[in-house]
């Protein structure tokens, strides 16, 4: 088994579009105006709209910016960079600044749009970084 999608359920598609397009500097690939993704090199982060739920069953299989215990990870070469880089596009929805974690990545950890919780992580110990690497 893979892990290979996570998929966001909003009502204000555009908006998360914009936010992880200025986050990522990934192009995000629109399929509808309901549906987007933006993929990585490990995984893709889907976008959908409330009215794709309706493929699933309706609006109660999940609603939109309701999330309070999942946290969506990227890996960064430098977490310090990419803070410098983001410090006033985040300013509304930081949680912590670049801190280092007992587990050893250097996190920042901040809301999107929607109150989904955002991690940028780099790993910083010789043990986390080995583990890393032999994920690849």
């Amino acid at each position: 088994m893979n892990l290979v999608s996570a998929r966001i359920i909003t009502a204000n598609v555009d908006r998360l579009v914009t936010f992880y397009e200025q986050l990522t500097q990934m192009p995000i690939v629109r399929y509808t105006p309901d549906f987007a993704e933006v993929r990585t090199k490990t995984a893709t982060l889907a976008i959908g709209s409330t009215k794709t739920l309706q493929f699933f069953g309706g609006e109660l299989v999940a609603q939109a910016a309701q999330n309070r215990s999942v946290i969506i990870e990227f890996m960064v070469e430098n977490v310090e960079k990419d803070y410098e880089r983001l410090a006033d596009f985040l300013q509304p929805y930081l949680v912590q600044k670049p801190t280092i974690m007992p587990w050893g990545n250097n996190s920042l950890l901040f809301r999107d749009p929607d109150g989904n919780l955002v991690n940028l992580f780099t790993p910083v110990t010789p043990e986390t970084i080995n583990k890393f690497e032999t994920n690849k």
